[in-house]
């Protein structure tokens, strides 16, 4: 190509680029990337297809595309990925946020909340989003990770909420002060025998950390399930993403625990994704903690 090669010239050329290594979905993601490297918004590409490409844009492609064809994630190329209608920043120390995780969001803003907890809060995207919509609440997000934590830090201070969000570095709850009326998670739940059956993009650029707690996948279930009843107060919540084989396992932990009202939601294939229980109130006293 030369500096007078058109977006759409280009784009014709990454498309077969991306089928041949395997890309599921070519033409979208050549899209998005040709939009991320012209710095211009997805859905404005096609007015801007008839220009030629600058010399900067072209460069910045041929790296995106060849990034693709090595399986690097969309979001980690550009940076950012959508969610609840957001823009987050994404880097290799932090999960993807997935679609299937905005049932947790909706599930969690289904009731009014003013203090919670995210477990494992990675890019911070699931508390981020229930703080933006919830403007009365306030919100920790612990993660192990001090990397990721630090992205968390990043994108709470783009979407001005650095005010109603802190964010500890912590395992599970073994360092987090207080108690709170939601507590949500999406925590590792792969399995250790399940992890190579993976996509190349998950399995080869995203923390395995934040992928899988190794052996049968339920060892951050045990953690919560053993942790956050204690934590939260009378009436206050629990969500937890799950994969789709674990909700009776995960049902039955939080039961043990005391927990009531337990309900399973499916994602939109109809899988079982979220847990969801809720701390017993005291009839005699309804200010019972």
């Amino acid at each position: 190509m030369n500096a007078a090669t058109s977006a759409q010239a280009a784009l014709r050329a990454a498309i077969p680029r991306l089928t041949a290594a395997g890309i599921e979905n070519a033409p979208r993601d050549a899209r998005l990337l040709l939009s991320y490297a012209m710095g211009i918004a997805a859905d404005r590409l096609t007015l801007h297809l008839p220009d030629p490409l600058t010399d900067q844009a072209q460069s910045a492609f041929d790296q995106a595309i060849t990034a693709r064809c090595n399986r690097q994630p969309v979001s980690q190329i550009t940076g950012q990925r959508q969610f609840w209608g957001r823009s987050f920043k994404v880097t290799r120390d932090t999960l993807d946020p997935r679609p299937e995780t905005e049932i947790l969001v909706a599930e969690a803003l289904s009731r009014p909340f003013l203090k919670m907890l995210d477990l494992g809060t990675g890019t911070g995207c699931i508390l981020l989003s229930c703080l933006a919509d919830m403007p009365m609440a306030s919100g920790v997000g612990s993660d192990l990770s001090a990397k990721a934590l630090d992205v968390a830090k990043t994108n709470a201070a783009t979407l001005n909420l650095t005010p109603r969000a802190q964010f500890l570095q912590s395992d599970w709850l073994n360092s987090i002060p207080g108690r709170f009326d939601l507590i949500v998670s999406n925590p590792p739940y792969i399995a250790a025998a399940e992890m190579p059956d993976l996509a190349p993009e998950v399995l080869q650029w995203e923390p395995h950390a934040a992928l899988t707690p190794g052996g049968d996948g339920l060892d951050a279930y045990r953690a919560i399930a053993a942790q956050a009843p204690a934590r939260l107060l009378a009436g206050g919540r629990l969500i937890l993403e799950i994969g789709p084989s674990q909700a009776h396992v995960v049902s039955m932990l939080l039961a043990d625990r005391g927990l009531e009202n337990i309900r399973v939601l499916q994602d939109m294939d109809g899988r079982n994704r979220v847990v969801c229980a809720q701390k017993p109130r005291n009839a005699d006293n309804c200010g019972e903690m």
